[in-house]
């Protein structure tokens, strides 16, 4: 098994980077929910065409649950991108994170015959942006960043030098 030590440092630099903006653009997602009064992800759940369009629609049939769900996908991608840009509780936030992204992918995948009245990033087919920042977010799980730099290592550090 490959130690965290033999990473060369453009490799080191270079998923740190990744999972810098990865954790960005995660925190930047929720916290633009949480500031927006007008935010509900009842026009995302409408556009559902994909496997999971059932589960969309059981979660718009109550209101409850769709505010539930609304709480929880947005501090949920608060506290996921503050985990991946501070290294902190690192591989359960980015598999997480990665598994709430592809979640949105399955509901809304970019499929030929699916048309969605909600703004895309192009023409895609199959893959999109969705899907690759699920499976980069899942990649950058398997390298352990946090336990070089981010508050993990900072952590793990000082419970190695009170033993």
């Amino acid at each position: 098994m490959r130690s965290e030590k033999n990473y060369t440092k453009f490799q080191l630099i270079f998923l740190l980077t990744l999972r810098f903006a990865i954790g960005w653009h995660v925190l930047y997602e929720g916290i633009s929910k949480i500031i927006s009064s007008q935010w509900t992800s009842a026009n995302f759940l409408r556009e559902s065409q994909g496997i999971l369009s059932g589960f969309s629609q059981w979660i718009l049939s109550n209101a409850d649950l769709l505010t539930t769900i609304d709480f929880l996908n947005a501090w949920g991608l608060v506290f996921i991108g503050l985990a991946l840009i501070f290294g902190f509780l690192f591989k359960p936030a980015a598999i997480i994170g990665s598994i709430l992204i592809f979640i949105y992918y399955l509901s809304v995948p970019p499929l030929v015959g699916y048309e969605y009245t909600l703004p895309s990033d192009g023409s895609n087919l199959i893959v999109n942006r969705t899907l690759i920042e699920a499976i980069a977010l899942f990649g950058l799980a398997l390298f352990p960043t946090n336990k070089i730099f981010g508050l993990d290592y900072f952590i793990q550090s000082l419970f190695k030098r009170k033993t």
